[in-house]
């Protein structure tokens, strides 16, 4: 099942657009990986937000089949790094397919699920019934420990806006506490403020740091009917291990015609080698400027788990796109 994706928030400064009153619950938008868990017969499996079973890569979840029931959670998977969420730790594991390394990968760089929602129980379909009820449940069925636990929730969104900026944390999503779970779909009855907008495009092209033959920066787009709409170029974020295993996975697409429908401006096309448009990647900007390219944008991690097709209409769409006048992230 495709979980249930949360709007970007009305465009407001500092924390004023985070609704009030309580008929809103408020959560922390945390910087990890998307995943439905099942347990069923005592076997546990976890899928991607593109339903791509990745159960092999999180050995530390697999006590999640000792608590006595057959379940269906809804959470993220996350890496702490000195008490913050580090998406650049973690992107890794999602492609883990050998048992042995993710074993190895779990004791020296372990994930926490963060649960936060309960979609099914013991055989029952709970996907209609208020957030509220379905939060309660969670919250008696599933006991914290080490390597999971229930994601907090908070009556004052707009404090918890605050915290988690001066935390460095991504942000807030606040849920209508009536809103029943509508599978697959980006609902208005959960909104994501993030402090910094992150967007998952597709490289098209990369062009060699200046004087050097490694990878200097990456251009990117939104997939469009008959290739990708430039984005920009990026290249911060691409220093060492993450940098260097980007490249990897560059060099592994096919080389090919330009895939972008408009011309690329000769400054960021020129010294480019352009690839198959098949690898999708997050970015954090500042929004987008009037041209419709990001502003300050920095690669943040591979996005193993989603393809292009993905982040077409009916698909995922592009996460947490940020007005300018915003001082926000993605959720």
């Amino acid at each position: 099942m495709r979980p249930m994706l949360a709007t970007q928030g009305p465009a407001s400064r500092g924390s004023s657009g985070v609704p009030r009153g309580a008929e809103w619950a408020h959560e922390i938008k945390w910087d990890g990986i998307r995943l439905i868990a099942r347990v069923r017969a005592g076997e546990l499996r976890l899928t991607t937000r593109s339903e791509r079973d990745v159960t092999v890569a999180f050995p530390e979840l697999a006590g999640l089949t000792d608590l006595g029931h057959d379940l269906v959670l809804d959470g993220e998977a996350v890496t702490f790094v000195d008490g913050v969420p580090s998406f650049s730790q973690l992107v890794e594991r999602v492609h883990t397919t050998s048992a042995a390394k993710a074993r190895l990968l779990a004791s020296s760089r372990p994930t926490t699920y963060l649960a936060f929602d309960l979609l099914g129980l013991d055989g029952l379909d709970l996907t209609s019934l208020p957030w509220s009820a379905r939060r309660a449940a969670l919250e008696e069925i599933l006991p914290d420990r080490a390597r999971w636990q229930v994601s907090p929730q908070y009556a004052d969104g707009q404090d918890l806006f605050r915290a988690t900026a001066e935390q460095g944390l991504e942000g807030v999503v606040s849920k209508r506490v009536t809103s029943t779970y509508q599978q697959g779909v980006r609902s208005p009855d959960w909104l994501k403020f993030p402090h910094r907008a992150t967007e998952s495009v597709v490289i098209g092209g990369w062009r060699p740091e200046t004087g050097r033959a490694r990878l200097g920066s990456v251009l990117v787009g939104a997939p469009v009917a008959n290739g990708l709409t430039f984005r920009g170029r990026v290249g911060s974020g691409l220093a060492g291990r993450a940098g260097a295993r980007l490249a990897e996975l560059i060099a592994e697409l096919p080389v090919g015609p330009c895939p972008f429908v408009e011309e690329v401006p000769r400054l960021d096309r020129e010294g480019a080698t352009w690839v198959e448009p098949s690898l999708v990647v997050d970015v954090a900007s500042l929004g987008t400027t009037p041209g419709g390219r990001l502003r300050q944008p920095a690669y943040k991690g591979w996005r193993s788990d989603l393809t292009p097709e993905d982040l077409t209409a009916g698909g995922t769409t592009p996460v947490g796109e940020a007005p300018a006048s915003a001082d926000g992230t993605e959720a």
